[in-house]
């Protein structure tokens, strides 16, 4: 379990650091280098714009590479995710720039961005079913939480780059060339995800599948058809995950450094402390999910976020560092306190046989709403002198959606069947 859950952790960390380095580039350096023509505030919203677009690509990734983890097994989806992405982000570090080819060079940025959020789409799905399909049934939340530490890995291994390149070089030499390094970097991380994930085996529960000639036709066709309630519930549920996350590791850098005047060393430094602590406390959340279930932890931190986003705002918008790190590790509290579990959650409530596809999938659909729309959302709302409350109030409405959505799913934590002579209980299967 500890390789697989390890091989799981490391290619989920490579392919967010993909994700992520292009999100902390849109926030710094895109607009001015591909979007030259337009006003600071509008060639913000443009790269932000083509940031969303990895959103919008990645529910059809999981569509694509669902089908393919439901009828031909977990271990492909999770190298050809790993090759889509990994070319991708090393392309971007190869793209010339607006004043080299014109507007070639943003649409060139649109189809990369697309290919990125593409091959993420079926990573997520491949990665935490590869670990909570070979998980025991009572340590499932916890197993299944070391893909779930692979996003801020990523964040972390992404900012930390960028703060070090910002650190070293002038203001020129990063737009000159130093942006282009964490794209560059992306490509030796994929060689090595590769040979890591090389030799894993395929899961007992898609073994099972096959054997008894259970697999979905048409996977997609029937999440859509049987499943269709569900997927919207995730999808709805999971939105503010995304929303809190995007809106402290992405939106508040651009807040911080255009209408605070905070470093931007200073911001990168806050939100990856921020994001270190999120990390850190992800398998002992996932330790509550296995103790106390899955739903309540959901609405716990759904809740907590809801309670938050006005203080984390407020917090933000004094430009203190210190204050403004409080305000960003409370909201990624909430959020660890919901996503610690969501690898056990999602792949239960969905039957064996399009479970790739339906758990996917609805990861996926959530990010449209919450990871593709915040910081395009955020950044119009917060155009004035004042404390943009109507960012606080966005985020609000989207945590209050969320608890709805967790509120009408069911609770699938196993539960002792019975207790042997020798004290340990044995767990029943998860529902479907």
């Amino acid at each position: 379990m500890l390789r697989i859950a390890s091989a799981s952790l490391a290619g989920t960390a490579i392919e967010f650091y993909d994700f992520f380095v292009y999100g902390t580039a849109a926030a710094l350096v895109l607009g001015p280098l591909f979007f030259p023509t337009l006003s600071p505030l509008t060639g913000t919203l443009a790269a932000f714009g083509t940031f969303a677009i990895g959103f919008i690509a990645r529910p059809l990734g999981s569509l694509l590479f669902g089908h393919i983890g439901d009828r031909y097994g977990r271990r492909p989806v999770l190298v050809a995710s790993l090759l889509t992405t990994g070319f991708a982000t090393t392309a971007v570090g190869c793209l010339p720039v607006h004043s080299t080819i014109g507007t070639a060079a943003p649409v060139l940025l649109l189809l990369l961005r697309f290919l990125q959020g593409l091959g993420l789409g079926g990573e997520w799905g491949g990665a935490v079913l590869l670990t909570a399909e070979h998980a025991p049934a009572g340590r499932r939340a916890l197993w299944g939480s070391f893909p779930q530490m692979g996003p801020p890995l990523g964040f972390l291994l992404a900012n930390g780059t960028m703060l070090t390149l910002t650190a070293v070089l002038s203001d020129a030499q990063f737009l000159a060339w130093g942006w282009r390094v964490p794209f560059w970097i992306a490509g030796v991380l994929t060689v090595g995800g590769l040979l890591l994930r090389s030799s894993l085996a395929e899961t007992p529960h898609f073994r099972e599948l096959a054997e008894s000639g259970n697999r979905a036709a048409a996977p997609v066709a029937e999440v859509l058809r049987d499943h269709w309630r569900l997927l919207l519930l995730t999808a709805g549920a999971l939105s503010v995950g995304y929303a809190v996350f995007y809106a402290v590791t992405t939106w508040s850098l651009v807040h911080g450094t255009e209408r605070l005047g905070v470093a931007p060393t200073t911001m990168l430094v806050l939100v990856i402390a921020a994001v270190a602590v999120k990390g850190v406390l992800t398998p002992a959340a996932a330790l509550l999910g296995d103790r106390f279930g899955r739903r309540p932890m959901c609405l716990v931190g759904s809740g907590l976020a809801a309670l938050w986003m006005f203080p984390f705002v407020a917090l933000l918008h004094t430009g203190e560092p210190l204050l403004m790190f409080l305000g960003s590790v409370v909201a990624l509290i909430a959020l660890v306190t919901m996503f610690s579990v969501i690898a056990a959650y999602l792949p239960e409530l969905y039957e064996p046989r399009v479970r790739c596809t339906g758990a996917a999938v609805g990861y996926n659909l959530a990010g449209v709403l919450g990871g593709a729309l915040t910081p395009i959302v955020a950044t119009a709302l917060s155009d004035g002198t004042g404390p943009p409350w109507g960012v606080a109030a966005w985020l609000t409405g989207v945590a209050l959606l969320s608890t709805a959505c967790f509120a009408a799913l069911p609770e699938t934590r196993p539960r002792p069947t019975r207790v042997p002579a020798a004290g340990h209980a044995d767990e029943e299967p998860a529902p479907a």
